[in-house]
Order: C-alpha cells, then sequence, then structure tokens
C-alpha cells in the first residue's frame, strides 16, 4: 500500500531526514516512533503531498505521490499534526465540505456523515462551531473528515493526543475495523502502550534514520518497544547533579 525510497529533507543545513525508506503491506496497522525532534513529522507530511522531498520516492497504491498528486490523494485520507481546519464552520458544514471536496454526492455525503457523527460520539458538538471544540473534539472529527471518501490509506499523526481514554478507546476500536475490513493505517504516536497493543508492524525513528523496522515482535527483539526504543534512542539519562532540587525553596 505504502512505497518509500530513499526520502531525504534538508532545513537549511539541517539534515531533518536522512535516507528515510519504509514499505507497509496493504490491511497494517502501523507505527511510527520516534523521539521529538526525530523527523516523524516531516517524513509523514512528505507521504501525504503537504511537503516536497529534497530526494525521494512515495508511491501509495502503485501512484506516485509527487507525479500524480491528484490520484495519490484520492486514496489516503490525513490528520496531520498541527491541525488547521476551518474553525468557522459548524462540525456537520465541515464534514459537508470535505466530502463534497472529494466529490461525493449530497446523498452520500449526508449519509456517511450521519454514520460519522454517531461512531465518534460527536452528536451533541456537531451543530456549534468548530472554533467551540475542545482539543479532543477537535481531533475527532478531523479524523471523521479524513474517513468521510473511504480512502484506502490513514496517515494519522498523534491522533490520540489531548483526546479522553474513553474517546480514545472508541478511535482504536473504529481504526481496528477499518483495517479489518482491508484499510491501512500509519500511525506517529508518542504512546508505546498504544502502539504495541494495535500495531502488527513499527518503525523507529531517530535523528530522520529509520533505526528498526518490521513486525512488533522483530523490532522489539525480546524485549518490549519502550525499552528497545529507549536503547536505540541513546539510553536512558541518569539524573546527576541536581541535589539543589531537594534542598526545597522554603
Amino acid at each position: 500500500m505504502l512505497e518509500v525510497g530513499g526520502l531525504v529533507k534538508r532545513f537549511g543545513p539541517n539534515l531533518a531526514v536522512d535516507q528515510v525508506s519504509l514499505d507497509v503491506r496493504a490491511g497494517s496497522f502501523y507505527g511510527v516512533v520516534g523521539p521529538n525532534g526525530a523527523g516523524k513529522t516531516t517524513t509523514l507530511s512528505m507521504i501525504t503531498g503537504l511537503l516536497r522531498p529534497d530526494e525521494g520516492v512515495v508511491r501509495i497504491h502503485g501512484i506516485d505521490v509527487w507525479a500524480d498528486p491528484k490520484a495519490a490523494k484520492r486514496v489516503i485520507g490525513v490528520l496531520p499534526d498541527r491541525l488547521r481546519l476551518f474553525d468557522r464552520l459548524t462540525g456537520a458544514q465541515l464534514l459537508d465540505y470535505s466530502g463534497t471536496l472529494r466529490g461525493l454526492d449530497h446523498r452520500t455525503v449526508r449519509e456517511r456523515s450521519a454514520d460519522l457523527i454517531q461512531a465518534f460520539g460527536l452528536d451533541d458538538a456537531i451543530d456549534r462551531l468548530v472554533a467551540d471544540y475542545s482539543a479532543g473534539m477537535t481531533k475527532k472529527i478531523a479524523l471523521a473528515c479524513a474517513m468521510i471518501h473511504s480512502p484506502r490509506l490513514l496517515v494519522l499523526d498523534e491522533p490520540f493526543e489531548s483526546v479522553d481514554p474513553v474517546s480514545a478507546a472508541n478511535l482504536t476500536e473504529i481504526l481496528e475495523r477499518y483495517v479489518a475490513g482491508g484499510g491501512t493505517v500509519v500511525l506517529s504516536s508518542h504512546g508505546m502502550d498504544l502502539i504495541e497493543r494495535v500495531c502488527d508492524s513499527v518503525a523507529i525513528v531517530v535523528a530522520g534514520r529509520v533505526l528498526a523496522h518490521g513486525t512488533l515482535d522483530e523490532v522489539r527483539a525480546g524485549e518490549t518497544l519502550e525499552d528497545r526504543f529507549v536503547e536505540l534512542a541513546g539510553g536512558r539519562k541518569a539524573a546527576e547533579g541536581m541535589e539543589w532540587l531537594h534542598s526545597f525553596s522554603d
């Protein structure tokens, strides 16, 4: 479903992404983990056509994202890291706009919107301006908009950030059903427990490079994902030289 080969991105003298290559099979729940500043968001932005790579190729369902961006974007749904929504619309209007933008007819948009509103628990907020939503509610309406055209691939950057545990469990179930029906999810998250619970494959990205990738068991190599991640990311840092912290100010 997703082939990424030799992606490179520089910002001035800084090499943010250094020859990242990934293969994600159809029907996979694929996790991407890494420390802050590792290049995860930059990589996902290049995969989804939001940021042009300096080098490399991205193919989604056999379509070259940068040679034929319109065709590629028809088959993907995206939840970016920093949401930029038309938040002066109501939730219902935003869903309608998203479906119409994807070329769906009015009846289909209406029917799918009703299903999504119920599934995501948006009933009480759907007629309010998105600007008045909480951070968690904003994530939910944005994910609903990303799914309305039934994409083959969902690329989600920190979808559970600021989402309460009940809503997170509900969203996880929706995504698991989507994958069980043949969809593919690429998910970036700092939640190691979440990745271990829902993903079948994972890549660990550190300093713009993929240091490990494969099935969850292959990457863990007999350890927990968190321990393996910490090991690859440089190990745990001992909190030394901060004895002053225990001489309390009062």
